[in-house]
């Protein structure tokens, strides 16, 4: 593999804006690639793998190269020298990382690969708590799966078009597809590539969305003209797959605290051809209140740690700290109790988080069924998708029913 200093200067700029300057992984990388015009599609490729594959391994890396935060650019480049030393990559006679001791680097990734929280690299709070919740074989599964580069996963718009026809109209675009079991609209790439500039993709035709994510509409058990509402609606992904699931037809109330958030829902669903979502902010609690008792289903996808997408967001282990937890239960209680009471008799709630700790998950609902609020609800099914058993993002689901 040749190395193009250009490039990797890129990374460590990048990682500089996550490390140092505590920029999301994600906008850090986008800011970088934005840069220099010139680079190629295998050049922008090797700035976002190598930067996020860092990212992921920050703590095994940091050890081997005996290096502590706050970390200085010559740190950000030994760092980056464990990663190439470790690919096998021939290192470049360049001063910022002269001398490398490749043997001893080898050496000491044997060691630290036989300890999980260095092997995985993962805060020592967060591995014990995974290790309680879980158990010691599931989370050592899990979080090495979680440590894996995610698919590149399509929804088809079945408002728009066929999974048939997008397979077909991808690939004379050059993209390769395969189904993927157990998701009836899903479509995973063979080979990463940047399916937005696609034609299918400006027409509308499919939204990326992880397999996992997609069955949350399925399992709502959404019919056309039901009056759904989706709860915590972000930008609107989730949304936008309900709106195909009625076929555009009924009431789709999108809700969320974040206005910006629901303009871009607006944008994808103009160009998704939705058009049965209705988004309202909440400004204040009227505007839950009239909604009490009138919606056939209601979704509340909870704000939560995001423990399953760990894959998609790595950077998310070093920015979590163990008070968030004790926080984030207590805001997914209030919503479960609030928001549930826009479920009317006879419809049905789902509660819904990208997170596989307990406490997030069955712990909130029984207390629920459990409490005042959750009198008259009852459990209709309930859903635990592991990344390490599916190959996909972490999720819970639990489907309730209101009598």
């Amino acid at each position: 593999m040749k190395l193009h200093r250009n490039l990797v200067f890129a990374v460590i700029d990048a990682l500089d804006l996550i490390f140092t300057k505590g920029q999301y992984a994600d906008k850090a990388i986008e800011k970088t690639l934005r840069r220099d015009k010139r680079w190629g599609s295998r050049d922008r490729g090797f700035i976002a793998e190598t930067t996020y594959e860092i990212v992921r391994y920050k703590r095994l890396y940091a050890e081997i190269a005996e290096i502590k935060e706050p970390y200085s650019r010559s740190n950000l480049f030994r760092m980056w020298a464990v990663w190439a030393v470790l690919r096998g990559i021939e290192l470049p006679d360049w001063k910022q990382i002269a001398p490398t001791p490749e043997r001893r680097i080898k050496g000491k990734f044997d060691e630290l690969s036989k300890i999980r929280k260095y092997r995985e690299s993962i805060p020592d709070w967060l591995d014990a708590l995974g290790e309680n919740a879980l158990g010691e074989k599931l989370w050592t599964a899990e979080i090495e799966a979680l440590n894996k580069q995610a698919h590149v996963v399509l929804r088809v718009n079945t408002l728009k078009t066929t999974k048939t026809k997008l397979q077909r109209e991808l690939l004379d675009a050059g993209i390769a597809t395969e189904p993927v079991k157990g998701s009836p609209d899903a479509l995973k790439l063979q080979v990463r590539t940047n399916v937005f500039s696609s034609e299918p993709f400006k027409n509308g035709w499919f939204e990326v969305q992880d397999a996992s994510s997609q069955l949350v509409g399925n399992f709502l058990d959404v019919k056309p003209g039901m009056r759904v509402v989706d709860a915590c609606a972000g930008a609107g992904g989730k949304t936008l797959h309900l709106a195909a699931l009625m076929e555009n037809k009924g009431q789709l109330i999108a809700l969320d605290i974040y206005g910006n958030k629901l303009k871009e829902l607006k944008r994808r669903a103009r160009r998704n051809g939705a058009h049965n979502i209705e988004p309202r902010a909440i400004d204040s609690t009227k505007v839950i209140k009239k909604l009490y008792g009138s919606a056939d289903r209601v979704l509340i996808d909870a704000p939560c740690t995001g423990l399953g997408v760990l894959r998609r967001n790595p950077d998310a282990k070093w920015k979590l700290q163990p008070e968030f937890l004790k926080k984030i239960t207590k805001t997914q209680r209030e919503i479960l109790f609030s928001y549930s009471k826009m479920v009317r008799p006879g419809g049905k709630l789902a509660y819904v988080t990208c997170s596989i700790l307990p406490e997030e998950n069955e712990k909130q609902v029984f207390g629920f069924l459990k409490s005042e609020e959750g009198k008259g609800f009852n459990l209709i099914e309930e859903k635990h998708i592991y990344a390490s058993k599916s190959g996909f993002d972490g999720f819970y689901m639990a489907l309730m029913g209101k009598e």
